[in-house]
């Protein structure tokens, strides 16, 4: 079981981010990644139909023999994870409230900002998981849609990007809060740009990071920490055009992103 690999999921590529820092953090994991390119995005569909497909790709995780399933979308951790959590028999985790416990501890003026999609804005799914920590913080929210195609179309570091970050954080900025949750997975690609326009008295949350940071809590809590050193396999699954997720998906993971299998799943 310790050998077993770590599965993660996400709609699309972004899920990429968390599975780059759990391989940091923790370089002898196996891992299988599932990105279900063929109906990204989650965002602007129901919480039933969301439910749905990520018990699809459960399902095919788990019949690889994963020992924890990593769910690195924020639609699907909004709308997925407490009920996966409930009927699946290994360790379940999603990205919001790593994110929303690591903003929580690091702030100190209890004035939290979030930026994220549509959907997960929409679904005040941060909000809540930060209020379950510690009802006196305040939250302010802002979506920020156009994010993800800058960073898709490798603008991260563009002046048009900064000057569109600067439309949507002026907002926020006027706030006064002191730390920002980057509730995307595509957005740790823009820190550099959204600090730059955030100033030095915001702390940037990346919930990649804070996700990384869960799994090892609870797979060394668990017993379940892979302690041989034989050198960690990655396995990469889309739904929809490998072709397209390798040369995008390497922005995200590097050039180690080499080969992507076609999973076929009931619904695709």
């Amino acid at each position: 079981m310790k050998q077993s690999p770590i599965g993660i999921f996400d709609s699309g590529i972004g899920g990429l981010t968390v599975l780059k820092e759990i391989s940091k953090l923790l370089p002898d994991e196996n891992t299988i990644y599932l990105g279900d390119t063929a109906r990204v995005p989650y965002g602007s569909k129901s919480k039933e139909t969301v439910e749905r497909y990520s018990f699809e790709i459960a399902n095919f995780l788990l019949k690889r023999g994963i020992k924890m399933l990593v769910a690195a979308c924020n639609t699907a951790s909004a709308y997925a994870v407490a009920r996966l959590k409930e009927e699946l028999k290994i360790p379940v985790i999603g990205v919001i409230e790593p994110g929303a416990r690591a903003a929580v501890n690091m702030t100190r003026s209890k004035r939290i900002g979030v930026i994220g999609t549509e959907g997960t804005i929409k679904s005040s799914a941060y909000t809540k998981a930060i209020k379950s920590v510690n009802p006196s913080v305040s939250t302010f929210v802002k979506a920020c849609p156009l994010f993800v195609p800058l960073v898709e179309e490798g603008w991260a570091d563009d002046s048009v990007t900064e000057t569109i970050a600067g439309r949507y954080l002026d907002e926020l900025k006027a706030c006064d809060i002191d730390t920002l949750v980057l509730g995307c997975t595509h957005y740790p690609l823009l820190k550099d740009t959204i600090s730059r326009v955030m100033g030095k008295g915001v702390v940037l949350i990346d919930s990649a990071e804070s996700t990384a940071a869960e799994v090892m809590r609870v797979l060394s809590g668990n017993g379940m920490l892979n302690g041989s050193n034989g050198g960690a396999s990655h396995s990469f699954f889309v739904t929809d055009s490998p072709e397209r997720f390798l040369t995008v998906g390497k922005r995200f993971f590097g050039e180690d992103l080499k080969d992507a299998g076609l999973a076929l799943l009931e619904g695709c």
